[in-house]
């Protein structure tokens, strides 16, 4: 049986002196017994937007259909979806029938064994060789020939695939549970933050000290002492994996996210836990059990797209987003479904009919943690000049 993630890092700790902040959440979240191997996380610790409905998935199937078009309409077109749980996101997008089905090719990537076995009550799910490879079929001369529009077809990997792709990278509420590691600014320089033998808080001067220049270089903003601030060491290695892989196309990132200025306003608040969508705030109590998770920065996340070669990366609210792509148009048609079966509705025009509820939660900008306000990154669409 495989070992209790506190046994794992108290273990390790013991063997090196102490373990970075990176590694004791590699462990607590994604070791055999970690918190998302358990089968924890999207839907029973915490919501996401496609959890709110089927709307969310539809709105994103445009985003996919139009990055296609811009694209020329390549076949075969790999969506590759990066923290994708248990395929309730996917299970949408292609419910929705995009116009670029024939040619899609969309691979799941999830680390948790446990959600992976959940994709397929949802979808189904082939080969990977099926969706990452040409099509072929062997004709009268027994050569093999290659086959055009045979999408849709759906893989799941446990992690980014080796080769390289012309469609999309996407990402929904990923970059929150990305690995990162912790420094503390101790009035005068900033310190790492590592864990001991017992779970206990070290803290050794820092290695790179680059990896907090952005928030030094805060001169504006006043920084107690005792703050701590994150060094996305995980945004770094997922962009830099990303930008091997997206030989043409865009990324779409969506997250809660706020600026440097921001994080450091909120004191040590940005970093929290989730257990049955309750918040903590103790991340060293409990590894293994409860979801770690934190604000991600903007200016973490663009200045990862730019050193990846990524150029530009644009940046607007959900609400903006899900709006852009004719969310009102789904709402309105929806109603008007819903009026002409009104008299006896069928599943259908049931489902038609919550479009409004679900637009208004998705659009939801009220406050700071509302769907609406979360934030949608998007590269250009072809990725080096």
């Amino acid at each position: 049986m495989s070992q209790l993630p506190a046994d794992l890092i108290r273990a390790e700790a013991t063997r090196l002196g102490s373990i970075s902040f990176d590694r004791y959440l590699e462990l607590a979240l994604y070791s055999p017994q970690g918190f998302f191997n358990r089968g924890r996380g999207v839907g029973h610790d915490f919501r996401t937007s496609p959890h709110v409905g089927p709307l969310f998935g539809a709105i994103v199937a445009r985003a996919i259909d139009r990055e296609w078009r811009l694209l020329g309409e390549p076949d075969p077109f790999v969506v590759v979806e990066v923290g994708a749980g248990n395929g309730r996101l996917a299970k949408e997008v292609l419910r929705a029938s995009p116009e670029c089905a024939k040619a899609l090719r969309y691979v799941l990537v999830e680390i948790s064994d446990a959600l992976r076995a959940e994709q397929h009550d949802h979808l189904s799910i082939e080969p990977p060789e099926e969706a990452l490879g040409p099509c072929e079929i062997v004709d009268a001369d027994g050569a093999p020939e290659l086959v055009a529009l045979t999408g849709p077809i759906v893989t799941s990997l446990s992690e980014l695939p080796a080769t390289s792709i012309e469609g999309i990278v996407l990402a929904n509420e990923l970059l929150d549970n990305l690995v990162f590691g912790l420094a503390e600014f101790d009035g005068e320089k900033f310190l790492e933050v590592r864990v001991g033998p017992n779970l206990e808080q070290m803290r050794v001067p820092l290695a790179n000290p680059g990896a907090v220049e952005a928030f030094m270089a805060l001169g504006d903003v006043h920084i107690d002492a005792g703050s701590t601030v994150p060094m996305p060491n995980g945004i770094n290695s997922f962009f830099e994996e990303a930008s091997r892989l997206l030989r043409r196309g865009s990324m779409i990132l969506i997250d809660y996210c706020v600026e440097a200025n921001e994080l450091l306003n909120r004191g040590n608040g940005w970093l929290r836990t989730y257990r049955e969508q309750v918040r903590g705030n103790d991340p060293f109590l409990f590894p293994g059990e409860v979801d770690i998770t934190a604000d991600v920065v903007v200016e973490h996340v663009e200045a990862a797209a730019t050193a990846c070669g990524f150029g530009r990366i644009e940046r607007t609210s959900q609400a903006s987003w899900l709006s852009d792509l004719g969310i009102h148009d789904l709402v309105e048609e929806g109603t008007r479904i819903w009026e002409s079966k009104a008299s006896n509705p069928d599943i259908g025009a049931l489902e038609a009919k919550s479009r409004a509820s679900q637009a208004a939660i998705l659009l939801d900008q009220s406050s700071v943690a509302s769907l609406g306000n979360f934030t949608v990154f998007t590269t250009s669409t072809t990725r080096r000049s």
